[in-house]
């Protein structure tokens, strides 16, 4: 069976969803966003994430990922996802079997966090 794929602005995604979004990619979005083409025709960019239920592209050019991430307090200066926010995202979503396949769920260095 094939999941439903959900395209959807970040602002307009439930906040567990965004949170772990954060997870999967604590250094920022825009350098792995991907391109795909609308029903228009138009070029169109989006942050792939998937879950056990659905499929999502969450759209966004590239500098409204580095908008997003920078106006988010979860994200240091350096667009680095804050290392308590990181710890407290992980033991929430400890349960969640997906969280557990994408590589980005390492843990920074301690040199890296920045609480």
């Amino acid at each position: 069976m094939q999941k439903p794929r959900v395209i959807k602005d970040f602002d307009k995604l439930d906040s567990p969803i965004q949170e772990q979004i954060k997870l999967v990619y604590p250094t920022g979005f825009h350098e792995h966003l991907i391109s795909y083409t609308d029903k228009d025709g138009n070029e169109r960019y989006a942050l792939p994430f998937e879950t056990d239920e659905k499929y999502y592209m969450v759209r966004m050019s590239v500098s409204e990922a580095k908008r997003i991430v920078s106006d988010d307090d979860d994200y240091d200066d350096n667009g680095i996802l804050r290392g308590a926010i990181q710890e407290e995202y992980q033991e929430k979503y400890q349960d969640v079997d997906y969280l557990s396949d994408y590589d980005a769920l390492e843990e920074l260095p301690d040199e890296d966090i920045d609480d």
